[in-house]
């Protein structure tokens, strides 16, 4: 090999990324992206979304992350999300994380329920107690699923980002008030299905960067570190009502891209696992920027992906244009 195809894959996208014994071929990321048109009203797998995520995997992304999966079916966001809640949709995600690994891409499936808004409080802790189990028998389907990992939700202002939240969880139980108590629901999640994330398993976590401010998002990193999650993904929680542009945190303005994924960027300086930024990356050089400076370790790429599944490719052949690399 040439040395300018060194250069193309040092310090770049296009460089691979280990997390345990898992590979990521390059580090760009699908996000988990719901796709309500294409799944069924039942919340199985149709070959529909099947076909779509192989259109994405023939366009070049290195690392996939299935889009939200309910764990019951009174927390889904609407008919047709995706579910988990029982085994009989073993054999359809089957059918994803399989042609994941046909073109040798890493994929981890997101668990999710909706919750409850602000209701939070007021949500019997028997009710809390009983999602709980269900994020646990999820998380057993989706490692027979055959996936690399799980990502939780915890963003988005759904549940666990509402039991994360100071402003909506003022529970006075085990479940809420102060920062241990709020996120008691994800260390018991982390603690009690830890034996399952062995060397070939990841545990990610998708959070709030703001919940509501990025020192709160900053606290929540660091302690789901502690906890031992493998990555974190850093998107938007519940947002102070008083920020009403936007933008819900205060951000330089010299920061030439979005709101959240600056929060990513601040929280990679607070960690020391690898950090997924997301939202409104649309070119290479966006991209490239944030992994070149070491401001963020992988980079999601959500909407563009699904106008352009063959977003990598075209962002390879832009990349090595922009940097003078000639093939040899």
């Amino acid at each position: 090999m040439c040395s300018s195809h060194l250069i193309l894959f040092l310090n770049s996208i296009f460089d691979s990324l280990k997390i345990k014994n898992i590979e990521l071929r390059n580090r760009i990321v699908l996000p988990p992206l719901v796709r309500f048109s294409i799944v069924g009203l039942d919340g199985y797998v149709t070959d529909e979304l099947v076909d779509w995520y192989e259109d994405v995997l023939r366009g070049g992304v290195g690392f996939v992350i299935v889009e939200a999966t309910a764990v019951s079916e009174d927390g889904k966001l609407r008919e047709n999300q995706l579910g988990i809640w029982n085994d009989s949709f073993i054999s359809g995600l089957k059918r994803i994380a399989d042609k994941c690994h046909e073109y040798n891409v890493s994929v981890l499936i997101q668990i999710h329920h909706a919750g409850f808004k602000e209701g939070i409080k007021d949500v019997d802790k028997s009710i809390l107690d009983e999602i709980l189990e269900k994020f646990k028998s999820a998380f057993k389907r989706a490692k027979l699923a055959g996936f690399d990992g799980i990502e939780i939700h915890g963003a988005h202002t759904y549940l666990i980002s509402q039991l994360n939240s100071r402003l909506w969880n003022t529970r006075d139980d085990e479940y809420g008030g102060s920062f241990e108590k709020r996120m008691y629901f994800s260390r018991r999640l982390i603690e009690e299905t830890r034996e399952l994330f062995d060397d070939n398993f990841i545990l990610g976590y998708r959070m709030g960067g703001n919940e509501p401010e990025l020192s709160d998002g900053i606290e929540i990193a660091k302690y789901l570190e502690s906890l031992g999650i493998d990555l974190i993904h850093v998107s938007s929680g519940v947002p102070d009502p008083k920020y009403t542009r936007k933008e819900k945190i205060d951000v330089p303005k010299d920061f030439p891209l979005d709101w959240v994924i600056y929060m990513g960027t601040e929280i990679k300086k607070h960690i020391n696992i690898p950090v997924i930024g997301v939202r409104n990356i649309k070119k290479e050089k966006q991209a490239s920027w944030l992994v070149e400076n070491n401001l963020l370790d992988l980079v999601a790429v959500g909407r563009a992906m699904i106008a352009r599944p063959n977003w990598v490719n075209v962002a390879r052949k832009e990349y090595i244009a922009r940097n003078g690399i000639k093939n040899s």
